[in-house]
């Protein structure tokens, strides 16, 4: 097993609400506070606060306060879990696939 089992772990409990997910997307775009994040979803701050606990616990979310504004931001290399976990999924044929694709690619 790799020893980034329990960070994949986390990522994916955190992405695995709609909420969480929308919110991530929206980060991806620039950092925003927490007013303008809450805005597109239909629920109190405190929700939504809650929310935002569950992206930080799991290392996909920081966030900054100054004075009564709290602007959160995604962390860079967040998803790189994930991304290296998925890697490691594909088969072998995949890989060869995509070896074909990139020598026919040339070739042309």
């Amino acid at each position: 097993m790799p020893n980034y089992q329990g960070d994949l772990d986390a990522v994916l409990r955190a992405l695995a609400d709609p909420t969480r997910r929308g919110v991530v997307e929206r980060l991806a775009k620039s950092p925003a506070v927490v007013s303008e994040l809450a805005a597109p979803f239909s629920m109190a701050l405190p929700s939504l606060m809650q929310h935002l606990r569950v992206l930080e616990d799991a290392g996909l979310v920081t966030s900054e306060k100054r004075g009564r504004v709290r602007t959160v931001s995604l962390r860079p290399g967040a998803l790189d879990v994930l991304h290296l976990w998925l890697g490691e999924q594909r088969t072998p044929a995949e890989h060869q696939a995509d070896r074909l694709a990139i020598h026919l690619h040339r070739t042309t």
